[in-house]
């Protein structure tokens, strides 16, 4: 912004300025992280479909009826540009962000050729800036990736010590229920991280530079599956023990734990070698004794409960170690697999498939691109309709408003309102404070950098601050006070169209997709759960396929809460089943909690338990039996009957559990955890049908 402003001021190139601006703001949205080579062809495709989009809107600017064709096929074909990946999303749709600036100035452009590459000037001096940068700090996109996922684990461990209060009758569900929400986020930033990881891999396999981050990204990927894991039900551990100390030690190592995760985020967002504190060290000391001292106690009824909290207290201890050993990952045992599941589309025809793919009309990308689309269109004919002289911020306005479902685009909607009516009041005053160029371009310069400083953590803010950009950008134009009611009457005018776009155009309501999404939920569980079942008999390891299957069993899970907080925010007509669909989340997290406790002891079972082995076979054939009909149950939405139990292989998991039997008796409990859920989920199943089919009919 700077180096666009400065040279602007010394050659008093007022009309230069707001396209040179704008070229930086698309360039920058359009920027995803990358090795070098990849940056510099992301790069080039970015000024291609710049250019494309630029040269259109100027060359057919005077023609309605063919610019609104362009406009739709255009609008159409940049977003099913994103079903290639996350990188060709964000091109495409800066692409679009720079054709609705061409718009904007295209009525005072002297010629064809003034205003595009002004654009393009300004978009390639960020690229090459951009390029400047990754090369001199090549790692800092991996550091901040892995900064947020220990900044979530930390998040995460808070709410998982909420669960060990010891009261009477607690009730687990509401914080299952946060807790499923804060794992999403954790997720989220796992997959940022693997994708920022691969950027800089070949064919999934990570270079020697990048090896230290991969080790420490698999230490928190093992934080995690140990942190998600629940060895028992806590309101059980809660009622025996509410008058020990024995939860509030293992609530307070969780908590300090959860301190030192952000100390770990702090020095990698820093580049600083982290150094592990004595709180978290004393408090697992501390839990020790207190263990030891229960067990001093010699109660019969605490014997199986005891050994319940040594399961934990082992899981925490491995999670202590680990952390520890973020500065020096080597130590820590991750395995020898290192390779990374590269789910990217390499060569043009798995492109080419993957676009074709999605001309589907239950593709959400299709419904999203074919309502974008209309929505534009309608915009500029209400445009042409009106004579609006500066109507084009209602395509803006649209552009950034209208996502692919409901609640996304309600909370834009507000957001963006919102913002864009502080940014005039505040503009106003403003322009009147500082009537001067260099003021403005001082202000103009703030504005933009705090527009992308606040774009995905506060977009409110961030609108106010573009305003702002926007304001003084045409104020060297002397048109500063002109568009302060325009431009507020275009935000309203595209945020209405936004709504009733996503409203009427092919809506996706999550209440008619939610059955499906339970469907994957209770799949990847069940295949998360085989893959654990045999490293029980072959012994443990980190194989590229275990991970394949822990990963998607919590991003389906994460997908669950999402979808549910989704259907939350969408009219009451189309809310379904509210409260089974949140027990409904709350069972499948506490399963992926039970599967992931097993995953976190993972050893191999002695031959000398062949008996115990028989029953942890016959136990895990029966839940994947019920698992498998759960999942058709729900991808088909229809009520059904549960496959028959066998009565007398619950009764021995239960009987199994007061037998001193170590892992296999762990294996045994956390099985029968997963059955005791099974007939509850089934009712589920059936009610949801039977409500869903009622309502969709």
């Amino acid at each position: 912004m700077v180096g666009v402003a400065l040279p602007c001021w010394y050659f008093n190139a007022n009309n230069e300025v707001t396209p040179l601006v704008l070229g930086i703001i698309a360039s920058a949205l359009a920027e995803t992280d990358d090795n070098l080579s990849g940056r510099i062809k992301a790069l080039l495709m970015t000024l291609a479909c710049f250019m494309f989009a630029a040269f259109s809107i100027e060359i057919l600017f005077d023609y309605p009826v063919l610019f609104a064709i362009g406009l739709f096929t255009s609008t159409f074909g940049f977003i099913m540009l994103g079903a290639m990946g996350a990188r060709y999303a964000s091109i495409a749709f800066a692409s679009l962000l720079l054709a609705v600036y061409t718009m904007l100035g295209a009525e005072h452009s002297p010629n064809l050729w003034y205003q595009p590459m002004l654009l393009l000037a300004g978009a390639s001096w960020y690229g090459l800036l951009s390029l400047g940068w990754q090369l001199l700090w090549p790692n800092h996109p991996v550091q901040q990736g892995l900064s947020a996922v220990f900044s979530e684990l930390a998040c995460y461990l808070d709410s998982k010590s909420k669960l060990f209060e010891p009261v009477t009758n607690l009730q687990p569900q509401p914080l299952r229920l946060e807790a499923a929400s804060q794992n999403a986020r954790v997720v989220a930033a796992l997959n940022t991280a693997k994708a920022t990881l691969l950027h800089r891999a070949r064919r999934g396999h990570p270079n020697e530079t990048g090896d230290k981050f991969l080790k420490i990204y698999f230490l928190a990927q093992d934080i995690h599956e140990r942190a998600s894991s629940s060895h028992y039900r806590y309101q059980d551990l809660a009622d025996t023990f509410r008058r020990s100390d024995v939860l509030f030690r293992f609530q307070r190592l969780l908590e300090n734990q959860a301190v030192a995760c952000r100390e770990i985020a702090h020095a990698l967002a820093m580049g600083k070698p982290y150094r592990h504190g004595a709180d978290s060290v004393r408090a697992l000391d501390e839990l020790q004794e207190s263990l030891l001292y229960l067990k001093s106690q010699q109660q019969p009824q605490w014997r199986s409960l005891i050994n319940q909290l040594d399961y934990l207290f082992n899981n925490l201890a491995t999670v202590e170690r680990q952390l520890s050993n973020v500065s020096n990952p080597d130590v820590a045992q991750t395995g020898t697999d290192t390779e990374l599941a590269d789910t990217e589309a390499r060569s043009m025809q798995e492109r080419w498939q993957r676009i074709t793919s999605q001309f589907k009309p239950d593709s959400m990308l299709f419904r999203h691109a074919l309502r974008m689309a209309i929505a534009l269109t309608v915009g500029y004919g209400c445009i042409q309709a009106l004579e609006l002289e500066r109507g084009y911020w209602i395509l803006l306005t649209t552009l950034f408003v209208c996502q692919p479902n409901y609640s996304a685009t309600r909370q834009k909607l507000v957001q963006r309102v919102l913002g864009t009516l502080g940014g005039l009041l505040a503009g106003i005053p403003l322009l009147y404070l500082f009537p001067g160029q260099e003021g403005q371009l001082v202000l103009m310069v703030l504005a933009g950098v705090l527009f992308f400083s606040f774009r995905t953590a506060r977009y409110g803010l961030a609108t106010a601050f573009i305003t702002l950009l926007v304001l003084f950008c045409f104020n060297q134009l002397g048109e500063g006070y002109a568009v302060i009611l325009p431009r507020l009457g275009d935000t309203l005018l595209g945020c209405l169209l936004a709504v009733l776009a996503v409203s009427f155009i092919l809506p996706d309501w999550e209440a008619r997709r939610l059955h499906k999404v339970m469907a994957s939920a209770i799949t990847t569980n069940r295949d998360y759960l085989g893959q654990i079942i045999g490293q029980y008999r072959i012994g443990k390891k980190d194989s590229l396929h275990y991970r394949i299957a822990r990963r998607n069993a919590h991003n389906t899970d994460a997908q669950l809460s999402t979808a549910i907080s989704n259907m939350l925010a969408e009219p009451g007509r189309y809310r379904m089943a509210t409260d089974e669909c949140f027990r409904f989340l709350t069972l499948n997290h506490a399963m992926l909690s039970y599967i992931s406790a097993l995953g976190a002891h993972r050893t191999r079972l002695g031959d000398e338990s062949t008996h115990q082995i028989q029953l942890v076979s016959q136990a895990y054939r029966q839940i994947h039996a019920h698992l498998e009909c759960l999942a058709e149950q729900l991808d088909g939405n229809q009520c059904c009957n549960a496959p028959d139990s066998d009565l007398e292989l619950e009764q021995r998991l239960a009987q199994w559990q007061d037998e001193d039997c170590a892992s296999v008796r762990m294996v045994l409990q956390q099985l029968h955890l997963i059955q005791r859920m099974l007939p509850e989920l089934h009712s589920l199943a059936n009610k949801l049908a039977a409500r869903t089919n009622k309502g969709l009919s």
